[in-house]
């Protein structure tokens, strides 16, 4: 099952380096130069918004840095061009969708996107949305997610960002430090990024003391580990979270045990010289990834549980009230699973009825009888459907309501279905012998800008429109309500959901009978 695939999906769907300084002094009244603490910057202006890009937020995680927490980046003299985005991490390149952009070991920058007026004179200085992408921890950069609508439409500043990918972002291998404190060198990436705009953002136009944390996928599990790790706390003051699979953890025994066999499988096995041999590894050869998280058919590499940086798993945490009590914005799209179930179409592999017991045994082990007795094939025109309708309710959509009825106690949370069928995909996904309805992800291109699926009908930009104006009222104030669009009522005890429709969006009173979550709550 293709959780892996997590890695592949947001470049699929969304469809440039980082120059040197000049040694020229800024002029005060330049709207394209702002100063950073490690030097200025020269971004490009538009008639509606600036866009600053490939700015380096930490040091190069290179030679001895490597499996490092972040360092400081380096100052520099003159003003740095920023008009180009800056390398990916380094990924696996196999299926590389990405358009063959540059990628590198020195790849720790972040974009920053304001409206045209966000300036550091500006009396009204703008709340932030800070953006970590998706990619299954394996794939993916910040700089895919064009957000001129959210900054110009929205008038907020976005800033999205690159972190450690892989097995140099998470690999949990005991040489590599102090025990039980390796790994979640990614997450700490993502620390650094907050830490840089607290310190930086305000020179940008934008307001440090109104900073929101937001990301989908991989990119919201991140967000769910923000919530509880200690490092991460006061760096923010809401949070997003969009389709993420928050139980998607690995226990640091574990992990520690992948990491050494997958040393050992890279030419470095004896754990007395597997640090020095590992960070003497030319970059290339650590592509392929460490994967930690098995789903079905696929895998799912990422954060360690049970280490300084994340002593929590954050499922527990939000059950046991451990979590920040920030406003949450969260929810799922209606038929999360049918992308990825797609994919497996595309490159040849189908699903037999015969084969359907077996999908839901390698997914749901035990409860695997139950769940095929929930979901008969008879109940659906393809077995791909059937299969993922199963993982879309019982990986994402009813843990993550549940997960809004335990933050729920101590915060205000807002929950939506992204529930448009009829949303624009790309070509492949239109070929197929079924649909892939309001899937994982399609929900991006109605807040960022992107190409590869044809153009939104009316509705569907009415749409678009009215989540750029939602997600950024939350940024705002904590609060998605804005003038006269759809009331959006708080999650709380009656467990209210908003259903994003380009027929018109509306409090929904079936998501948890539709998601079978009275069934999949009593699994647990």
């Amino acid at each position: 099952m293709p959780i892996r695939r997590f890695a592949m999906l947001a470049v699929l769907l969304l469809l440039v380096a980082c120059g040197g300084a000049e040694s020229v002094t800024p002029a005060d009244d330049d709207p394209a130069v702002v100063q950073t603490t490690a030097g200025a910057v020269r971004g490009a202006v538009s008639e509606d918004h600036r866009l600053f890009a490939g700015i380096p937020y930490a040091a190069p995680p290179v030679g001895p840095l490597r499996w490092q927490d972040p360092r400081s980046a380096s100052s520099w003299q003159g003003v740095r061009e920023a008009t180009a985005f800056g390398p990916r991490c380094m990924q696996d390149l196999a299926g590389d969708l990405e358009l063959g952009r540059q990628t590198d070991e020195d790849c720790l920058n972040l974009n920053v996107w304001t409206p045209a007026g966000a300036t550091a004179e500006a009396d009204d200085p703008r709340p932030v949305m800070v953006w970590i992408h998706g990619g299954s921890f394996v794939a993916g950069s910040g700089g895919i997610y064009d957000a001129r609508r959210l900054a110009a439409r929205g008038d907020i500043v976005v800033v999205t960002l690159n972190y450690r990918l892989g097995a140099l972002g998470f690999l949990a291998h005991p040489a590599l430090g102090a025990a039980g404190s390796t790994g979640n060198y990614g997450l700490a990436d993502q620390q650094a990024a907050l830490r840089w705009v607290r310190d930086n953002i305000a020179n940008f136009g934008g307001d440090p003391d109104r900073v929101t944390v937001a990301g989908e996928s991989a990119g919201a599990m991140s967000v769910c580990d923000h919530l509880v790790a200690p490092d991460s706390q006061g760096l923010f003051g809401a949070a997003i979270i969009m389709s993420g699979p928050c139980q998607a953890q690995l226990a640091l025994p574990v992990a520690e045990q992948r990491s050494i066999d997958y040393a050992a499988q890279a030419g470095c096995p004896d754990p007395a010289t597997a640090a020095d041999c590992l960070r003497a590894l030319p970059a290339n050869e650590l592509r392929t990834p460490v994967w930690y998280y098995d789903i079905g058919e696929d895998q799912l590499s990422g954060p360690v549980t049970g280490t300084p940086a994340l002593p929590d798993d954050p499922v527990t945490a939000f059950g046991a009230g451990r979590a920040a009590q920030v406003p949450v914005l969260m929810g799922t799209t209606r038929d999360e699973w049918t992308l990825f179930v797609a994919l497996q179409h595309l490159r040849g592999r189908t699903y037999s009825a015969e084969e359907y017991p077996q999908l839901l045994a390698d997914t749901f082990g035990a409860d695997a009888p139950a769940v095929a007795a929930r979901y008969p094939l008879a109940d659906y025109p393809h077995v791909a459907l059937a299969y993922a309708a199963t993982v879309t309710d019982g990986v994402l959509a009813c843990p993550n309501a549940r997960w809004a009825r335990e933050l729920s106690r101590d915060a205000d949370v807002f929950f939506y279905e992204f529930d448009d069928r009829d949303a624009p995909a790309p070509e492949p996904l239109r070929t197929l012998p079924f649909p892939v309805g309001a899937s994982h992800s399609l929900e991006l291109r109605y807040l960022f800008d992107v190409g590869g699926a044809p153009p939104p009908n009316a509705a569907q930009v009415r749409l678009g429109d009215q989540m750029v104006d939602q997600w950024s009222a939350f940024v705002k104030t904590g609060d998605p309500h804005v003038g006269d669009l759809p009331g959006w009522p708080e999650f709380g005890a009656a467990g209210e959901v908003l259903a994003l429709r380009a027929d018109g969006s509306r409090t929904a009173d079936d998501y948890a009978r539709a998601h079978r979550c009275s069934f999949w709550d009593g699994l647990r």
